[in-house]
Order: C-alpha cells, then structure tokens, then sequence
C-alpha cells in the first residue's frame, strides 16, 4: 500500500451534487478506514451540518470543519484545535455590513465550545434558504441586534447574498483589515444566483487546517492526499504533497494539481482511494482518459 493519508473536501467533491454520499463511496472509505488507511474530511460546513450527511462513515481521525476554523475529534467530541477571530473585529466587521444594508450569520463557539448560529430576523432570499435548508438546527438563535457575545470565540462571519451586493462589502473589509482578516468569496451550490462572503482568522483556512491535521495524525503535510473542486480547496493544494482534483473542479484548482480524477457525481474520491491502496474493487476504477483517473 502506498500513501495512506486522505484528506477530502465534501461539497462538490466527495458528496454528489445532491449532496449525499454514494453507497460505493461508504463502502469504499469506511473498508479503507477498517483497513487502517487515515482517510477525513476538512469542509466549509460545520460538525452538525456535515455529520449529517457523512454519519454512515465510521470517520476516526480529526475533522477540518470551518475551512479550518476549528479541528474537532469525532471520538471525542471535543474541539481539539483551530483559530478564531477577535470579538472586536468580529463586530466591526458586522457593523460594515450593516452600514450597506447586509447582516450575517454569525458561527461561533460559547463557552461548552458548543456551536452556535447567531443572527437578526431573517428577510433575504439566500438568509432565508440557508436556515430553511437546516430545519430544526439547534444551533440557530435569533437575537434583536446582532453582535458577538463576549465569552464566545467567531468562528465565520457569513454573509449570503448576490454577487453585486457582496464586492463593495469585501473591499472595505479588505481596505480596513488587510491580511489580519482571512476572506472567502465562493458561489454557492445550493442557492441559485448566490455566494457566501466569509470573514474568519487569518489562519482560519484549509492550508493551516492541513498543517494542524498532518500534525495531529502524525504525518507530513507532503504525504497527505488531498482532493478538492472548488477555490477554498486552493491552500491544500498548495499545501500537500498530491493534489487530486475532480474532473468538475474549478480551473485554478485542476492547474495546482497532480491528476485530475473522475468527478464527484462519478464517485472519483472514492475510485481513486480504492485503486492507490488496493481496496475493495479493481474494477471500481474507470479506463484514464484525457489525463483524468
């Protein structure tokens, strides 16, 4: 068997476009896992909204959740790294967005490190997508003026909206903040016409993720696999030392890469796992073509 570190993003990459795991890619990794290979996962999403999702995978090693806002121990249950951003410029952050008509969710962990959604009364479109998508999430909690309690740690601060509505906001975030802000502007794949306009650590990204990850599971970050389709997935590739992109990745994502694999609703994480440790099909694997695997 060769390298046995796999580090997987989930949307658009892992889960198919429905968001869901295909039966071949539960048999796949959860085989590997009982085989020893160190197989996890590092999304945007959090434990909760992930979980899920991935339950049905026996997942042992620690999890990037937060684009690298916070490493969780799914044995444990306990948060057992990541960076957080400061409550004074958490609120600075959201009172810009407020001067231009917007108001965030605010993902942050209180003091049980339990995670916590806060946000005002919700009136957008894509606000109101995003929290009907996650009906009976206990995270959520609505307050009449939206500001980071004190003894809470931010996570994101997470604006939903159109592409024209977003710019103005990042630029002044950007002019006021420079590199000490780490900023993310992504289209989302579930919400029509919308993007997600993320404010964390500057530290808080899935490169540093990878780093701490590496550490905790006792590799270097140059053994690790790692596979990704979309911009935030970009410091991984930097980062490990092969990077998988699948086939629908975005072209700055397959430029960094190593191969380019099947894509994600052709089950191209898992085809690939499979044939780099021996797994469970041989014939799992489609023929390469065009460079792809």
């Amino acid at each position: 068997m060769g390298n046995k570190h796999f580090l997987t993003d989930l949307d658009g990459t892992l889960l198919h476009s429905d968001a869901s795991l295909s039966p071949f890619t539960i048999n796949i990794v959860s085989h590997a896992l009982e085989q020893g290979v160190v197989i996890s996962y590092s999304t945007a999403r959090s434990y909760i909204s992930s979980h899920k999702i991935v339950s049905v995978i026996p997942w042992k090693y620690p999890i990037i959740l937060y684009n690298g806002a916070v490493i969780f121990d799914p044995q444990s249950m306990k948060v057992i790294g990541g960076c957080w951003l400061d409550n004074k410029t958490t609120n600075e952050i959201i009172e810009l967005g407020r001067a231009l008509g917007q108001i965030p969710f605010l993902f942050a962990l209180d003091e049980e490190d339990k995670e916590r959604v806060l946000h005002e009364k919700l009136i957008r479109t894509g606000d109101l997508s995003f929290y009907n998508s996650r009906p009976g999430d206990p995270r959520f909690g609505e307050l009449p003026r939206l500001e980071c309690p004190d003894s809470f740690r931010t996570l994101i601060v997470t604006y939903i909206g159109l592409l024209h509505e977003l710019e103005p906001l990042k630029a002044e975030v950007e002019h006021r903040f420079g590199n000490r802000v780490h900023i993310h502007l992504m289209k989302d794949a579930y919400i029509e016409n919308h993007y997600f306009l993320e404010f964390s650590h500057s530290k808080a990204n899935k490169k540093e993720g990878l780093k701490q990850w590496a550490e905790l599971v006792g590799c270097k970050t140059g053994d690790v696999t790692v596979f990704g389709d979309n911009l935030n997935d970009l410091g991984m590739f930097e980062e490990a030392g092969t990077k998988v992109a699948v086939s629908n990745a975005h072209p700055a994502l397959k430029a960094l890469s190593t191969l380019v694999a099947a894509s994600n609703d052709e089950d191209g994480v898992a085809k690939y796992i499979d044939r780099v440790t021996g797994g469970m099909s041989s014939e799992a694997i489609d023929s390469t073509a065009d460079g792809e695997v």
